[in-house]
């Protein structure tokens, strides 16, 4: 008998709860729950600051990070030797009210001596905390995890 005044309990309030969910309107986001904690949620009216494609800063990190990957994951002693034809691909594709994105290119040659054509991005706000630009980047030939795959495509705009 308990367990039978449990089950339509539960069902009752489940009912309850499907007809009071359908019968509320929505209520639209209040200033709570609006992201205003963000520093530049919008993009749109705050300058950007992001640096170009030849930053030595980008650079640099790109090649102390994947040297650091290829010796941490993949086991090998690749460094990147140098950057030719630096060269911007796009800047803010989507217009600007998304996030600030500088599209670049450029030959490296790796340690073995070998030439890749490498695709990154320079991202506003994309550092850790997100304080600050990032650099995202692709080398063509040696994306072994596949994560902008078919061939870096995904890394290009």
């Amino acid at each position: 008998m308990r367990r039978n005044l449990r089950k339509w309990a539960g069902a009752g309030v489940a009912a309850f709860m499907a007809v009071a969910s359908a019968v509320t309107p929505a209520a639209a986001a209040n200033i709570l729950l609006d992201n205003f904690w963000l520093p530049n949620g919008d993009y749109s009216t705050t300058p950007v600051n992001l640096p170009a494609c030849s930053e030595p800063l980008a650079l640099g990190t790109i090649s102390m990070r994947f040297a650091e990957t290829e010796r941490m994951y993949w086991n090998a002693a690749l460094n990147i030797s140098t950057f030719q034809n630096v060269r911007e691909i796009a800047y803010r594709p989507w217009g600007p009210d998304y996030q600030p994105r500088r599209y670049c290119s450029a030959m490296v040659t790796l340690s073995d001596a070998r030439q890749h054509a490498i695709y990154y991005s320079i991202i506003e706000d994309s550092s850790f905390q997100g304080y600050t630009w990032g650099v995202e980047w692709c080398i063509s030939g040696l994306d072994r995890n596949l994560a902008y795959a078919p061939n870096c495509k995904m890394a290009r705009p």
